[in-house]
């Protein structure tokens, strides 16, 4: 019985560090890789519509590429400190200019090749806001970003006399991704430590409970009443 009581309590240990180890690790990757935000506005849609909820890994602004999609915070420029969703279409040494094409038809170009956008509202709608074209030179260390609802966003287009629309590398957040798959393996470990460290706790209570049994089962029998005649 006392065997057993030692085994429980080691497995009481060795259970309980495994899954506070799981969570915290698991809990303090997240905070530190990944974060998440709601979409509060149209200027992604269709990719991203209003409501919506994305997951996006925290990186600096000079690991982002063409054709990704980040969030950035630049309340120098929009009056708030909320999240901004944009795509990035120009970095630095890029020259970004609109547009070939017409109706449905229309590009913006990057170094002079006309981009597939599939993802696109409305193509059309690329021209800058009173219609016009634009031809950018993106400065070094700085990006190009529209949204996706070229009729609804507030990008680039809206700021072109101010170093052709660009922002720094540094205003970006994070970038949104697709793939779950580093997510999902850090919210199993998080709910692995979450169900291992109550586990853990109860093979320890289990312990206790089994060495006082035997310990108790071990005593020597109390002396008999005396006898008087």
């Amino acid at each position: 019985m006392a065997g057993k009581g030692r085994g429980l309590g080691i497995a009481a240990v060795v259970v309980g560090l495994v899954g506070l180890l799981s969570g915290v690790g698991g809990l303090a990757c997240a905070r530190v890789a990944y974060g998440g935000s709601v979409v509060s506005g149209e200027a992604m849609a269709p990719t991203y519509g209003r409501g919506d909820r994305v997951v996006y890994e925290r990186i600096d602004g000079s690991e982002v590429r063409r054709g990704d999609v980040v969030l950035f915070s630049a309340p120098d420029r929009y009056g708030f400190d909320e999240l901004v969703l944009e795509r990035v279409v120009g970095v630095g040494g890029d020259r970004v200019t609109c547009c070939t094409g017409a109706g449905a038809g229309t590009r913006v170009s990057v170094n002079g090749e006309p981009l597939r956008e599939p993802y696109l509202k409305n193509p059309e709608a690329s021209r800058g806001f009173a219609g016009q074209s634009y031809d950018v030179r993106v400065p070094e260390g700085r990006l190009f970003l529209l949204g996706d609802h070229r009729a609804a966003a507030r990008d680039a287009r809206a700021f072109l006399d101010d170093q052709g629309g660009t922002l720094p590398r540094s205003v970006v957040r994070g970038r949104v991704i697709d793939d779950y798959t580093v997510p999902l393996v850090l919210g199993t470990a998080l709910m692995l430590g979450a169900l291992l460290v109550p586990v853990g706790a109860g093979l320890g209570i289990a312990a206790v409970v089994v060495r006082r049994r035997a310990r108790a089962a071990m005593a020597p029998p109390p002396p008999p009443w005396p006898v008087r005649g």
